[in-house]
């Protein structure tokens, strides 16, 4: 999660407390663990798990951390979509 996000979020840097370390391209810059309150469309909220760092120009990826241990997520390759559901129990 870029770091503008994380701050519109209500997010704190300097509040940090544990690092994570990326990989690839972002494999350099500092990160933290962010935890957020999400909602997707009726789905009720879930916390999810974000490693949120200083640089602007990163994409907000889900599933890095907790996400597809959530949700349960399908993807139509031929019709260029996905289907996000609530964990099947």
């Amino acid at each position: 999660m870029p770091l503008d996000m994380g701050q519109q979020l209500g997010a704190v840097w300097e509040d940090k407390k544990s690092i994570i370390q990326l990989t690839g391209n972002l494999g350099k810059q500092p990160a933290i663990p962010l935890l957020a309150m999400v909602q997707i469309g009726d789905i009720p909220p879930i916390q999810l798990v974000f490693a949120w760092t200083k640089n602007l120009d990163t994409s907000l990826i889900l599933g890095q951390t907790n996400f597809f241990m959530e949700f349960d997520v399908c993807f139509y390759r031929s019709r260029m979509e996905f289907e996000v559901k609530p964990k099947s129990l």
